[in-house]
């Protein structure tokens, strides 16, 4: 169930055939707080150009994502949203701010766990996070490398430490999948995937200027810093988003009108 079905304010757009929530942050917020407070397990992600871009590549990762509350990140989701739904969303609601915000207005004091990223990264994480929201505590960190056939193992780990939510940083899809393979064993009331939120908050990453990401321009800044490595999914992924999105738009415009009622 996402939070569109639960609140009659926010309403989810179809973002290249990934439901997406159009809300503002408080919004959002509020909407997640009210589902935890009512009993409801969540799981959330977010969706950016190359998330798009995977989920297209493969069925199994799109209909995942149907099972998860999406939240927009990025310019490109922005523009597919304007171009296909004719407004923009109210909000960017990137998981490296959105998250720790969440954590920081949560009123309930919360055990978290955090899996991801390469040794040592994920304390150095929690550290950040206990600055930002000190109310909350650490059930348990655990880096990301470990084998498929761990994962099971993993879990059992994670559920033993009884976190209230869980911060997976394992990249995409591999986030994504191991919250839906393994969502009924880790017990967890709310599970978010944040790509390299950790290695943000650690400081192992910088982050683009304040004026740059007022520019949503972030993601030529993280290209400028690490081009080899993110090249192919800024250059070639942002040219593929951009097609299938106007394909998307051509497919719109061919579309006959509806027939008129008798």
């Amino acid at each position: 169930m996402n939070v569109a079905s639960t609140h009659p304010i926010l309403a989810t757009r179809d973002i290249l055939g990934v439901p997406v929530l159009a809300a503002t942050a408080g919004e959002a917020v509020a909407a997640i707080e009210a589902r935890l407070a009512r009993g409801e397990r969540i799981k959330l992600a977010f969706l950016n150009a190359h998330t798009s871009n995977l989920a297209a590549a493969d069925d199994g990762f799109r209909t995942l994502l149907g099972d998860f509350t999406v939240l927009n990140d990025g310019v490109g989701v922005d523009l597919a949203s304007r171009v296909l739904h004719g407004e923009r969303f109210p909000e960017n609601l990137n998981g490296t701010d959105f998250t720790p915000r969440l954590l920081a207005e949560s009123k309930r004091p919360l055990r978290l766990f955090l899996l991801g990223a390469r040794p040592g990264v994920a304390d150095e994480a929690a550290a950040a996070l206990l600055r930002l929201a000190p109310q909350h505590t650490i059930a348990g960190t655990r880096h990301g490398y470990f084998a498929p056939s761990e994962a099971t193992a993993v879990a059992a780990e994670i559920a033993a430490a009884k976190p209230d939510v869980l911060l997976v940083a394992l990249g995409n899809p591999g986030q994504e999948r191991f919250i839906q393979a393994q969502f009924d064993r880790l017990g967890v009331p709310l599970a978010i995937g944040v790509g390299a939120l950790f290695d943000f908050l650690a400081g192992r990453v910088s982050r683009a200027p304040g004026w740059v990401r007022g520019l949503r321009a972030e993601w030529l800044y993280r290209l400028w810093r690490e081009p080899k490595r993110l090249w192919r999914r800024y250059v070639l992924g942002n040219f593929k988003f951009i097609s299938r999105l106007l394909w998307a738009r051509a497919a719109r415009r061919r579309m006959p009108a509806s027939a008129p009622l008798a």
